[in-house]
């Protein structure tokens, strides 16, 4: 079974896959200090509440964007289950291109992203993913990653309101019913909700300009749903896409980069 991670700025991801089925997915907040035996920890009692044991992994993969993590997310896999874990990089097979000026900037996040999109949705395709950031990812129509925009995410945007102004409140994303915000938290709510809104219709809009054709938009992070839902721009969500292009990349990669720890 493969053991598949994406550790992003918010969040680092945890699942487990037997072939194409995925067997169990955790979740735990980034904490760039956590050690390796803290993972093992927390993950190995969640496996087993699904039934899984640390002897059914034979391979790992990890796409991370926070550098400190790596060192003990492979410790990890090496100490507990006994496998050298592959990186999400460039010199991987991607069955893509990255075909923007600067290649090594792409984040690991945004490459199984498309990755994942050329796949299962084909292109040209649009990914608009709701994490840290919001990220619009380009993909063509031969799965290559040409690059695209990021943005404040939601919830730093929130954090940012709250902390540089002394009378605004912290408040949760939600949807106003009106644009109009007749007190304080309604107003924050709607300048959020429809102004993210606002955003991704103006960006996709530029973006389809710029780029010449006809694209689809695809949706994944937590808060694709919400709002997918309030804009037509969005064709889908895929809430999965980027472990997706995590199992896809660790596929045709697993005969020549992953292998077993020397003991």
């Amino acid at each position: 079974m493969l053991l598949a991670i994406d550790a992003g700025n918010t969040n680092v991801v945890l699942a487990v896959y037997d072939g194409e089925t995925r067997r169990g997915q955790w979740r735990v907040a980034t904490d760039r200090e956590r050690t390796a035996d803290d993972y093992a920890v927390w993950l190995l009692s969640l496996m087993e509440l699904n039934g899984l044991s640390r002897k059914d992994i034979s391979g790992a993969i990890v796409g991370t964007v926070v550098p400190q993590a790596l060192f003990d997310l492979r410790l990890l896999c090496t100490t507990y289950f006994d496998c050298e874990p592959m990186v999400v990089g460039l010199d991987l097979d991607l069955g893509i291109k990255i075909d923007m000026d600067e290649p090594a900037t792409a984040g690991a996040d945004r490459i199984c992203n498309a990755v994942a999109v050329h796949k299962h949705h084909g292109g040209p395709a649009i990914v608009i993913d709701f994490g840290t950031g919001t990220t619009f990812d380009v993909v063509d129509g031969k799965g290559n990653y040409r690059g695209g925009v990021i943005a404040p995410g939601i919830n730093l945007s929130l954090e940012a309101l709250h902390n540089v102004s002394a009378q605004l409140p912290r408040i949760a994303v939600v949807r106003p019913a009106r644009v109009i915000g007749g007190g304080t938290v309604s107003a924050m709510q709607s300048g959020i909700y429809w102004g993210y809104v606002s955003l991704i219709e103006g960006l996709v809009h530029r973006i389809r300009d710029e780029f010449g054709s006809p694209m689809k938009v695809i949706a994944t992070g937590g808060l694709g749903p919400m709002f997918a839902d309030a804009t037509e721009v969005i064709d889908l969500v895929d809430p999965d896409l980027t472990m997706q292009g995590l199992y896809e990349i660790y596929r045709r990669n697993k005969d020549r980069g992953a292998r077993r720890a020397a003991v």
